[in-house]
Formats: C-alpha cells, structure tokens, sequence
C-alpha cells in the first residue's frame, strides 16, 4: 500500500512560463518535502497544460498534468503525459484518448468546480477526483462515482507546499510506479482520504476567503453543482 497525492503543482503562480520553468524544480523540492512530512509516499506533479520531468526525491514522482479542456479540468496521470497542451484546445474526450494512447489515465478534477466535464456520460474517464480544497463535495463525488462505476482518488490540488497531502490516494500495489498508478485506478484498487486535522480545516477555510475575493460574483450566484463556487463551501468552518 501506498500513500500519494495524485494533485499538485510545483509553482506558486501561472504565467510567466520562463521564470516558472526555471522555479520549478525547486518548486518540487518543496513540495516533495511537505509531502514527506505528511507521511505520503508519492506526489504527482500536475502543472497546468505541461509537465515537466522531476529527478527522484524523498517521495517518488508521478508523472502527470491537468489539462484545461473545453469543459473543465482533467488530470492525465501515468508514465507518458504530454509535456504541453493548449488551454481550451482539447475536448474532455479528446483528452481521454490522449491519456489512454500514452499509457495514462484520465481523472476529472474537482468536477463541482467550474466544470462541466462530469456531465459527459459518454466519456471513458477513468476515475473522479475528491479535491483537498472542497471536501465537502464529497457525497456529491460518491454519489457520481457511483453512478458512473469509477474509482475515487484523492488529490490537494496544492499551488503552495504546504496544501500538498491534505487529500490523498491510497493505492493498492506491490511497488510505486506510474505504471503501478495506472493499473491500480484501472483496476479500482484505490481508495481516496481527506486529511481532517485542525490545520487542514484553517486553510480551507482561508482558502474559501480569498477564492470569493478572487472571484466575488461566486457570492452572487446559489451553489450549483459545476460553476461557480462548490456546494457547501459558503458554510461556516466552525461547525465541522
């Protein structure tokens, strides 16, 4: 059994693609650290339309990017990702059969925020993400993992070290792979944890704060399953 982080990100910002190339790696070191702390074995790195590969560190490194497709984000994760994609270029299902040509799977990301790629019922995903930064979405993921026959993974979506491990995957295998990665979500021998500590319920709570002054017209409009703010995430932290 192995303990990885199926999303996160090895830069503090978007943009600026030659200062964040080079950042990067020590980006990954920082992550690879917070993620060592928290007692996880592996982190997959998902940078937003690239990957970039990481030498082995105190965890192993999953091979991974999200990609920005038409109706949302989707998590391609395995031992051959694109290095780049273009945002909006991709179709979900075109992403699907991108990952699948290149020995990946394909994860839809937080799939109850700003994103409609979960309602796709046609597309081959092969499993469906419950994001660090809204577990309170959770009986809404089961109940479309359920309804879907898919897997659940657990992913921080951390930009910053210290959100990486606060949601995490539990993955079946005899060794940490990628490849291994990709079999265990193919065959369902995963298992998805949301860490529910004292700090972990703070900094969701922060986040929520400087999400809606990011975004105040998230505020405006009533919770809805896709756009906008994820449901619940207007509630107070103090009742958990």
């Amino acid at each position: 059994m192995f303990a990885v982080d199926l999303h996160a990100h090895t830069r503090f910002f978007h943009g600026r693609r030659g200062l964040g190339d080079r950042f990067d790696p020590y980006g990954f070191r920082l992550l690879a650290w917070a993620v060592d702390r928290r007692g996880l074995d592996g982190v997959a790195t998902t940078n937003h339309d690239y990957y970039t590969p990481f030498s082995a560190s105190r965890v192993v490194a999953i091979p991974g990017i999200e990609v920005s497709t038409t109706r949302g984000h989707v998590l391609v994760v395995g031992p051959d990702p694109p290095a780049e994609t273009v945002a909006l270029e991709y179709t979900p299902l075109e992403t699907v059969e991108l990952a699948h040509d290149r020995g990946c799977v394909a994860i839809v990301a937080h799939p109850f925020r700003n994103s409609t790629v979960a309602e796709l019922e046609d597309v081959p995903f092969d499993a469906i993400e419950i994001n660090g930064k809204h577990p309170r979405t959770r009986p809404l993921v089961e109940e479309l993992a359920a309804r879907r026959d898919l897997p659940l993974v657990g992913g921080s979506d951390a930009h910053y070290p210290f959100e990486a491990g606060r949601a995490y995957t539990v993955i079946d295998a005899d060794v940490l792979t990628p490849e291994s990665v990709v079999e265990a979500i193919r065959d369902g021998h995963v298992e998805a944890r949301v860490d529910e500590g004292r700090f972990d319920r703070l900094l969701r709570r922060g986040y929520r704060a400087v999400h809606r002054r990011k975004h105040p017209d998230d505020a405006l409009v009533s919770p809805t399953p896709g756009l906008g703010a994820p449901p619940g995430d207007d509630a107070d932290e103090t009742d958990r």
